[in-house]
Order: structure tokens, then sequence, then C-alpha cells
């Protein structure tokens, strides 16, 4: 069972906390806000008030027994970059903290960060992809170059094989799973597509737009 510390039950935190809880996690949620705490102690292993920027507090809890530690402060970025820190100190397995710009990111990786989420930005990129066109349904990023797209099969594609429209050596796209009503299945190089198909598939933005034409 994956043991998770998370400082910080604001609206973020609180998401993460119940749906790691969910996933069999066991969670503790620690927060300065006493009513904080009362709201999420139903839904997690531990709920406990105190402060995230506090070294001997910290140091009580035993840090080096957690696998993952999320700093999910709010507020004063400062107090986000002294629990990250501390935490690291402290002999944190793994620690992932949030930021909300560019900058806050880089400084949470120096100071100890072995990953930092951007959930505003990260939104942003999503909302703003799957809107461009109406091809694309969803749309989730892996890195810098390759993401996932949740795209609707163009018509001209309906009755062929992935073979014959060998998008893997035109475009540079591999078709990951398709979705035929509610059935996903992995296809192979003799799948026949059908009108109404969601193919879901890894590649890089550019060569999306060549192959849908957005």
């Amino acid at each position: 069972m994956t043991t998770v510390l998370i400082i910080g039950v604001g609206q973020f935190g609180s998401h993460i906390a119940k749906r790691m809880e969910e996933l069999r996690c066991e969670v503790m949620a620690v927060d300065t806000n006493e009513e904080r705490i009362n709201e999420i102690m139903p839904y997690v292993t531990n709920a406990v008030i105190g402060d995230g920027t506090n070294e001997e507090f910290l140091r009580s809890l035993g840090i080096g027994n957690f696998d993952v530690c999320i700093v999910a402060l709010g507020g004063l970025f400062q107090c986000s970059l002294e629990a990250t820190s501390l935490l690291k100190e402290l002999g944190a397995k793994q620690v992932i903290s949030r930021a909300t710009n560019d900058v806050q990111m880089k400084f949470l990786l120096r100071n100890g960060a072995d990953e930092v989420v951007y959930p505003e930005k990260q939104m942003a990129l999503r909302i703003a992809t799957k809107y461009a066109s109406e091809s694309i349904l969803d749309f989730i990023q892996l890195d810098s170059q390759y993401s996932i797209y949740e795209m609707k099969v163009p018509k001209e594609w309906a009755l062929k094989t992935l073979a014959q429209i060998d998008i893997r050596k035109k475009f540079r796209l591999n078709i990951l799973t398709i979705k035929r009503n509610d059935e996903v299945f992995i296809p192979s190089s003799d799948t026949v597509l059908m009108n109404d198909d969601v193919a879901f598939m890894i590649g890089e933005l550019q060569d999306i737009q060549k192959c849908f034409k957005i």
C-alpha cells in the first residue's frame, strides 16, 4: 500500500487526498486550518492540524516513512518553497509540489521537488487544444513533445484498414486504441475503421495538425 503525505488540503489538495484514498493509498492530510482538517478527516486515513513549514512538526511525522509527499499549499509561494525544501532535507523519498507559474516551477525544482505540477497551465493547454478543432475530443500532454489525442476518425478513413491508411509512415502518428460504441480495443494493421470510431493516438502536435488538416 502506498503511503502519502499531503500538506495543504484546500480544493486542490483535498481532491488529491480523496482520490488517492479511493485508490487504496494510506493518506495523511496536514493543514493549519482546523475546518479543512475536519472536512477531509472522513475521507483519509489520518488528518492532523500542523504547519508544513515547521521542521520539528514535519520531523514528528516520520517523513522517511512516506512513499510520496505532496505539497499542495496555496497562498504564499514562500510556504511551498520552505515545505518542499524541508521535506527533502528530512529524507522524503519523493516530493511533488504545486506551482502556479513557470518561475515557481523552476525554484521548486531547484529546492528539492522531484516533480512539479502546474494544474492551471495543464488545464489551460487541455481546454485550448480540445476546443481548437472539432476533430479533437480530448488531449493529454505527456511531455514537451508528445501527447495523446482522442480524435474522431475522418470519414475518408472509414472502411479502410490501418495498413491502408498508414499514418505511422505518412504522419509519424501511432494509434494506441480504438473506441467503437462502448468497446475499447487495441487495433492491428488489418483492423477496418468505421465511421463513428474514435482513435487514441500518440504524436506531436504539428503531425496531428497535418494529418487532420487543423
